[in-house]
């Protein structure tokens, strides 16, 4: 698997619209501003078929900073972005070959365990 950059999501949407490139840019950067502001302004997006973006809240934690591992430092409450993906798009991604998603081990899992740290090797 590999990063696919908006350029070439911008390359493919124009190639496969027939749509001129600097329309698709256009068309996707105004699309990510509205999201950027709908979000912001606390609203939900829901795109049927492929997922909905909210805003949840990250609760306060105390943090540590590696140099620093005796000093605590407060992270407050904060808005985070989540995606929940559509039942679409769980099944059709439920389908892709396991052996064809980089990063993963040899279980199927992913090298990050539950709560989000690197699995000891």
């Amino acid at each position: 698997m590999s990063t696919i950059t908006k350029k070439e999501l911008i390359a493919e949407l124009s190639d496969t619209t027939g749509i001129k490139h600097a329309d698709v840019t256009l068309m996707l950067e105004a699309f990510m501003e509205l999201a950027v502001m709908h979000l912001a302004a606390g609203n939900e997006i829901t795109l049927r078929t492929f997922g909905t973006f909210d805003l949840r809240v990250a609760k306060g934690k105390i943090g540590r900073n590696p140099k620093q591992p005796n000093s605590e430092v407060m992270i407050p409450d904060r808005c985070v972005v989540r995606f929940k993906p559509s039942k679409e798009l769980k099944s059709r991604v439920a389908s892709v070959p396991v052996h064809h998603v980089h990063g993963l081990n040899g279980k199927g899992e992913h090298p990050l365990n539950g709560n989000g740290r690197h699995l000891e090797s």
